[in-house]
């Protein structure tokens, strides 16, 4: 796997934070499917709902907290630096995500940090076609991890 540099912040004390070899290793599966990124310096910022609600409020229009925001760096130009952006990740709510869709908590981290390294490359999910091409290389990246398809839903039960 390509190597990451990740300034792990972690802004709140809970129980169940990543590590930092945990972020280091998500990010890097993220950078081998890009061989070509030179970008490979990255922040990952975990934080509460106070500070997820105001970031997703001041920068998104979106008055509460969410999983993850990313937040590429743009680099002036003429200017050539490793720094791919900064990931803010709320942990209570990636913890009440993972309890509602009954996954391990550290699969539903890697998830989260997985697509937001993928926003931060550029990939989108605003269109049928983005969407589906982003979930397949999420689905992909996670299961090199060895981590469950994080949008396979359980099969609806039947009735007779």
């Amino acid at each position: 796997m390509t190597p990451a540099h990740v300034d792990r912040q972690a802004a709140i004390e809970a129980e169940g934070l990543p590590s930092q070899a945990d972020l280091e290793r998500w990010v890097g599966a993220v950078l081998a499917r890009h061989p070509e990124e030179t970008r490979i310096e990255l922040t990952v910022r975990l934080v509460d709902t106070e500070e997820s609600r105001a970031l997703n409020r001041d920068y998104r229009g979106r008055d509460r907290p969410t999983n993850v925001l990313s937040f590429p760096f743009e680099c002036p130009p003429g200017v050539a630096l490793p720094l791919l952006g900064d990931l803010v990740v709320c942990h209570p709510v990636v913890v009440a995500e993972a309890a509602e869709q009954d996954k391990p908590l550290g699969d539903h981290y890697a998830h989260m940090v997985v697509h937001g390294t993928l926003h931060l490359l550029g990939h989108d999910h605003l269109e049928d076609d983005e969407a589906e091409s982003m979930e397949a290389l999420e689905r992909e990246i996670l299961d090199g991890l060895g981590i469950a398809d994080p949008y396979r839903t359980a099969p609806d039960s039947e009735e007779e």
